[in-house]
């Protein structure tokens, strides 16, 4: 029997709440189809990923999937160098956010599994966490027309280690590079560092950049 058929011993006024009731089903399914259209159109929405230097292109077989904007600081260290004392890098620590403000991550310098101290990014939900070694740069002086003077290089980095939450969260787990891109500030200073007693002697400059996460396809 097909769906719309009248079963049998209907009176007439039986018959027409019948047919009402398979109308509104009917409407009913194709406004849920409508509606879920645009879901799935945002569900493959693709990010957009600005023009680079070639050497911070990521391998074929990886896909960008997330995007987060970056707020914080570079810190360096005042050491002995040769006859001379330089600003040494010490490490990031910033909060990364979304599109629309949210906090998702944060970045800083902590040791992975091997106890290598490497840039560290950790999911700000589930506490997933991924280590990473940077593989290629830029530079204002290498790519003056990507990267700003006085901005930190452009990196390229390759995801060395992971670890799940201790929930067994996995939103970063799977991540296989990351590209450091559009930085504005965070260079270290030019003065400051230029005797013994300025050794040890720690500075935190501000810095913004766009960090692009990539997955195996």
């Amino acid at each position: 029997m097909s769906g719309g058929a009248a079963l049998p011993g209907m009176t007439p006024t039986s018959r027409t709440l019948h047919a009402r009731l398979l109308s509104c089903t009917t409407a009913a399914v194709a406004a849920s189809l409508t509606l879920a259209s645009p879901q799935a159109a945002l569900a493959k929405h693709e990010i957009e990923v600005p023009s680079m230097p070639a050497n911070l292109e990521v391998p074929a077989g990886n896909e960008v999937y997330l995007v987060q904007h970056a707020i914080g600081t570079q810190s360096y260290v005042c050491l002995p160098s040769g006859g001379g004392y330089v600003w040494s890098f010490w490490g990031p620590q910033a909060t990364l956010f979304s599109d629309d403000d949210d906090q998702k991550l944060t970045h800083f310098l902590s040791t992975d599994s091997g106890g290598i101290a490497r840039p560290t990014w950790m999911h700000s939900k589930d506490s997933s966490t991924i280590w990473g070694a940077g593989i290629a740069s830029a530079t204002s002086v290498t790519a003056p027309d990507f990267v700003e003077a006085g901005a930190i290089p452009w990196l390229l980095v390759a995801i060395v280690d992971s670890q799940d939450g201790p929930k067994g969260g996995d939103k970063l787990s799977d991540t296989t590079f990351i590209q450091r891109l559009d930085t504005e500030g965070g260079v270290a200073p030019a003065d400051g560092c230029a005797a013994a007693t300025d050794v040890g002697k720690r500075v935190f400059v501000p810095y913004t950049t766009d960090y692009y996460f990539y997955r195996s396809e």
